[in-house]
C-alpha cells in the first residue's frame, strides 16, 4: 500500500522552512531597525521564528531519511537512489546521492551554525541572522517542489514514483510499487562517501558565516569591527572546506581506479578554487589585525569566497558540466534558480561594499619589502592567481552556454589533457607558496631587514639544501622541475620547525597554528610530487596480447593477465589470483564465493561447506552487496607469501560496464596499488565440444592442461540434494585435478534407474570445466568422462608503486591540526573582547 503521508509531511515542512526562513529574515530586519524598547520583543519573536524554520529543515530531513530507510519504493528519489541491497551506512550515502538530498543537506548545516551564531553573539546577531535567513530561504526554494504554470520552483524528494514517471504499469496499476529499487551508484558505495559530502557541505555552508558578518558589518558601518567575530569562523570554513577535498581526494584513491587522488576534474576543481580564495582572505584578514592595512582585500576575498561557493553549485548542479565531469548532476531545471541565487548574492555585496568603499579605512603607507604585509599580499596574491589559472578553463563550458542562450557559437573547448594542462602552471605556483611561507613566518614573529632576514633564513636554507640534495640522490629526483619543488617545499618545512620550535620553547603552542599549517603544506607539495611524478607501473604485460581493441597501445601494455592459480613474475614479486571472494555479515576477512551460493533472497546465500569457525555447511549467511566480488591476489618474495590485496569489482550494466575499485598494500614509504581492469564472466558460459576419456581406477591422466587422478568409484546409498528410490544404482567418480599448486576434487555421478541412466556432472567454475561420468566399462574396469571445457578464470590487472605518498596524507592532517590550533586561538580572542561589550 503506498504511504503518503511521510511525503506530504516532507512537502508541508517544506512549505513551513520556506515561509519561516522569509518570516525569519523580515522579523530580524524589524528586530534590526527597532528602538531599545521594542528589540526584546522582536528578538524574541525572531529567534522564534528561526526555531520552527530549524525545526521544520531537520523534519524534511527526517522524512526523506525515513523513505529511504523503510524502502518506500513508491516514491521516485528512494527508488532512484537506493536498494533493498544497501546496508544503513550506505543508505546515508544515497541520502545525499541526489540533488534533493545534497541541499537539504546544505540547509540542515546552515541551521546548525544559525543556532549557534544566535547563541554566541550579541551585537551582530540581527544583521548576521538576516542574511542567513534569506540564504535558507533560496535553499529551500531549490527543493520545493512547486509549478505554477511553466514555472518550476525547485525539485521535490518527496514526489511519488507513478507521478515522476510514465511508466505504463502506472496506467493499469496507479498503487503500483516496485519490489527494489535502482541502487545506490556502485562508486559511492564506500564508507568516505558517507562521510566525504556532509564535510563538505558543512565546508560550504560554514563559508556563510564569514560573509554575513561582512555583510552586517557593511550595513552597520562597523568597517572593520566584523574581521574578530569573523576570522575563526573563516579558518574553521577553510578547515572544514579543505578536510572536505581532502577526503573526496582520499576517496577517489581508494575507490576509483585512475590511479590517483586528484584527477582536475571540474567538479573538483570547483571547489578547490573559493579554499584558495578563503586561504587567502584569512591571511589578510590576520593581517589587518596585526597592522590595520588589507581589510579592502579581505573585504573582496570573503565576498569572492562565498560567491564562488554558489558557483561552484550552480557550475555541478546545473548539468553544464555534464559532458565534462564525471561527478556533474544532471539539470534538473534548478539551473535558472541558481543563477538568480548567485547574481542576487553577487550583486547585494557589490552595492553593499561599493557604497561603503570610500568610508573604509585602508593604509596609505607603501608595505616595505621587508614588511609582513608585502608578504601576505604576495602570498594572496599568488593564491588568487592559483584560483584564476584553473577557474577560467573550467569555465569553458559555462562561456558556450551563455554564449548560446544569445544565439551565438562557442567552439572554446576544456584542455584536451587536464591533467597535463593544470599541473603544469600549479607545479609552478606551488614552488613560489612554499618559499613564501617559508620566508613570511620570520615577518609575522619579529621586525626584519636586510642583515636580519639574512641571519634568520641562513640556518633553515642550509639544513634544507642538505635533506633536499639527500633526498635527491636517494631517491633518484632527476627531473629539475621536482629538484626545484623538493627544495621549495623542504625549505618551508624546515623553516616552519625553526618557528614552531620557538614558540614551544615559549610554552606558546597556541600561536603555532600558522606554522603547523605551513608544515603540513610543504609535506604535501613533497608527497604529491613523489606520489604523482614518479609513481612506477609494475604490472607490464610482457605476453604480448592485447586485452582490448578498445583500449590504447599503453593500456595493453600496463596490465599482466592473471590465470587462476598460475604465477607470473612481476617486477620483485610472483604474484597469483586464487580466485573470487565475498563479504559476509559479521566475518572481519573475506570468504571464498566458490564456497557460497545465492537464494532468491537479496544478500543471502547457504554455505556450501564449513568455513573455518564461523558457519557450517548449510548455514544461511548474509553478504554485503552479493554484486561485488573481490578478487584474491596474492604477493610472493622468494617463494613467501607477503601480502593478499582483494581488489574489488562488479558488473554494471547501467553503469556502462564493469566497476572497480583498488586495494592497497601500504608501506611507511610507498603504496602498492592494485587494481581489477577486466575480469571472466561465467555467469552464461557457452560450453565447448565434448570430449571423452577413460579412465581405469589409479589411473593418472589429462582433462586439458590438468593432471587429473581418478582415484576410483564409490556406490553411493544417497546423494545431496537427489532422493534415491529402492533399486537405484548411484556411482560417484573421485577425480583429483592439479592445477598448479591448487587440487581439485571433482565428484560426478552416475545412476541407474530401470534400466535407464542418469548422470549428474559437475562443474568448477574456477578452472572453467565440467566433468560427466558419461558410462562405466565394468568387462574393461574402465570409466568414460565427457568434458566440456569454457573460459578458465582470470583477471586482467594494473599494479602501481606510490613512493612517499604518505607524506601527502600527514602533511593533511598536520595542516589540519594548524587550522585546529588557529581556530582556538581566535575564538578565545574574539570570546574574551566580547566578554568585554567589544564584540
Amino acid at each position: 500500500m503506498i504511504n503518503t503521508f511521510i511525503g506530504n509531511m516532507g512537502h508541508l515542512m517544506t512549505i513551513v522552512a520556506f515561509v519561516s526562513s522569509l518570516v525569519t529574515a523580515f522579523a530580524y530586519f524589524k528586530y534590526f531597525q527597532a528602538t531599545e524598547i521594542e528589540k526584546a520583543s522582536w528578538q524574541r519573536f525572531s529567534r522564534i521564528s528561526f526555531y520552527v524554520h530549524a525545526g521544520s529543515s531537520i523534519m524534511i530531513a527526517f522524512s526523506l531519511f525515513e523513505i529511504i530507510y523503510n524502502h518506500r519504493f513508491e516514491y521516485f528519489y528512494a527508488y532512484s537512489h537506493s536498494s533493498m541491497a544497501l546496508p544503513v551506512h550506505y543508505m546515508i550515502s544515497s541520502f545525499w546521492e541526489g540533488q534533493e538530498g545534497a541541499f537539504i543537506l546544505w540547509i540542515f548545516w546552515n541551521v546548525i551554525l544559525g543556532l549557534i551564531l544566535i547563541h554566541t553573539n550579541k551585537v551582530w546577531e540581527a544583521p548576521v541572522m538576516i542574511v542567513f535567513a534569506l540564504v535558507q530561504a533560496f535553499l529551500v526554494s531549490m527543493i520545493l517542489g512547486v509549478v505554477i504554470g511553466d514555472l518550476k520552483i525547485g525539485s521535490s524528494p518527496f514526489i511519488l514514483l507513478r507521478d515522476a514517471t510514465n511508466a505504463p504499469i502506472f496506467q493499469m496499476n496507479p498503487d503500483f510499487i516496485p519490489e527494489d529499487g535502482t541502487g545506490l551508484n556502485p562508486l559511492l558505495q564506500n564508507i568516505w562517501m558517507v562521510i566525504h559530502p556532509p564535510t563538505l557541505f558543512l565546508g560550504y555552508a560554514s563559508t556563510l558565516v564569514p560573509f554575513a558578518f561582512l555583510m552586517g558589518g557593511l550595513v552597520t558601518k562597523r568597517y572593520s569591527e566584523w574581521i574578530r567575530p569573523a576570522l575563526p569562523w573563516a579558518i574553521f570554513s577553510a578547515m572544514i572546506l579543505g578536510m572536505g577535498i581532502l577526503m573526496g581526494a582520499y576517496w577517489a584513491y581508494v575507490t576509483l581506479n585512475f590511479g590517483g587522488y586528484w584527477n582536475w576534474d571540474p567538479v573538483e576543481n570547483a571547489v578547490y578554487v573559493p579554499w584558495l580564495i578563503l586561504v587567502a582572505a584569512i591571511h589578510t584578514m590576520i593581517t589587518f589585525k596585526k597592522s590595520a592595512t588589507a581589510l579592502k582585500t579581505s573585504i573582496v576575498l570573503v565576498i569572492l569566497s562565498f560567491i564562488l561557493v554558489l558557483y561552484a553549485t550552480f557550475l555541478t548542479r546545473s548539468g553544464i558540466l555534464g559532458d565534462a565531469s564525471v561527478h556533474s548532476f544532471t539539470d534538473l531545471g534548478l539551473s535558472g534558480q541558481l543563477f538568480i541565487y548567485l547574481i542576487f548574492f553577487a550583486l547585494v555585496a557589490i552595492f553593499l561594499s561599493v557604497r561603503a568603499w570610500k568610508y573604509i579605512p585602508s593604509s596609505e603607507r607603501e608595505a616595505s619589502v621587508y614588511s609582513r604585509e608585502f608578504w601576505i599580499f604576495i602570498g594572496a596574491t599568488t593564491l588568487g592567481l592559483m584560483g584564476f589559472q584553473v577557474i577560467l578553463p573550467t569555465s569553458i563550458p559555462a562561456w558556450n552556454a551563455l554564449v548560446e542562450s544569445f544565439g551565438g557559437i562557442s567552439n572554446m573547448a576544456p584542455p584536451a589533457d587536464q591533467v597535463e594542462f593544470y599541473t603544469k602552471f600549479q607545479l609552478w605556483f606551488g614552488i613560489v607558496l612554499a618559499l613564501l611561507t617559508a620566508v613570511g613566518q620570520f615577518f609575522w614573529w619579529q621586525k626584519m631587514d636586510k642583515k636580519a632576514l639574512k641571519d634568520a633564513l641562513l640556518t633553515p636554507y642550509i639544513i634544507a639544501v642538505i635533506i633536499s640534495a639527500l633526498v635527491i640522490v636517494l631517491a633518484k629526483v632527476y627531473d629539475w622541475k621536482y629538484m626545484i619543488l623538493v627544495v621549495a617545499g623542504t625549505f618551508t618545512i624546515v623553516a616552519n620547525a625553526v618557528i614552531l620550535s620557538r614558540l614551544l620553547k615559549k610554552s606558546a603552542f597556541k600561536l603555532a597554528g600558522g606554522s603547523l599549517a605551513h608544515i603540513g603544506l610543504g609535506m604535501m607539495l613533497v608527497g604529491i610530487m613523489f606520489s604523482s611524478g614518479y609513481s612506477e607501473t609494475i604490472s607490464i604485460n610482457m605476453s604480448g596480447l592485447t586485452y582490448s581493441n578498445s583500449w590504447e597501445d599503453e593500456l595493453n601494455k600496463e596490465h599482466v593477465l592473471l590465470w587462476i592459480n598460475k604465477p607470473l613474475q612481476m617486477k620483485d614479486y610472483t604474484v597469483i589470483y586464487r580466485g573470487r571472494q565475498k563479504k559476509v555479515e559479521g566475518i572481519q576477512e573475506y570468504v571464498p564465493a566458490k564456497i557460497l551460493e545465492a537464494t532468491d533472497k537479496v544478500n543471502e546465500a547457504i554455505a556450501l561447506e564449513d568455513y573455518k569457525d564461523y558457519f557450517k555447511k548449510g548455514d544461511k549467511v548474509n553478504i554485503v552487496l552479493e554484486e561485488n566480488d573481490y578478487f584474491q591476489i596474492e604477493y610472493y618474495q622468494n617463494e613467501v607469501l607477503k601480502f593478499s590485496l582483494s581488489p574489488m569489482s562488479q558488473f554494471n550494466e547501467g553503469m556502462g560496464g564493469l566497476i572497480s575499485s583498488p586495494d592497497s598494500k601500504i608501506y611507511l614509504d610507498k603504496d602498492l596499488y592494485t587494481y581489477v581492469a577486466a575480469m571472466n564472466d561465467y555467469e552464461d558460459p557457452e560450453w565447448k565440444e565434448d570430449q571423452f576419456y577413460e579412465a581405469a581406477p589409479g589411473e593418472q591422466f589429462h582433462i586439458a592442461d590438468y593432471v587429473t587422478y581418478f582415484d576410483g568409484a564409490e556406490v553411493m546409498q544417497e546423494i545431496e540434494g537427489y532422493t534415491l528410490q529402492e533399486g537405484d544404482v548411484a556411482v560417484k567418480a573421485k577425480l583429483r585435478i592439479l592445477d598448479y599448486d591448487v587440487e581439485k576434487k571433482i565428484e560426478p555421478t552416475f545412476i541407474i534407474r530401470n534400466n535407464q541412466v542418469g548422470k549428474l556432472p559437475e562443474i568448477d567454475n574456477e578452472l572453467g570445466i565440467k566433468v560427466t561420468l558419461e558410462n562405466i566399462l565394468p568387462e574393461e574396469n574402465k570409466f568414460v568422462f565427457k568434458v566440456n571445457q569454457y573460459q578458465k578464470d582470470y583477471v586482467v590487472m594494473k599494479a602501481i608503486v606510490k613512493p612517499y605518498i604518505n607524506l601527502l596524507w600527514i602533511g593533511s592532517l598536520i595542516m589540519l591540526v594548524g587550522f585546529t590550533v588557529a581556530i582556538y586561538r581566535r575564538f578565545d580572542e574574539f570570546k574574551k573582547m566580547r566578554d568585554k561589550g567589544l564584540e
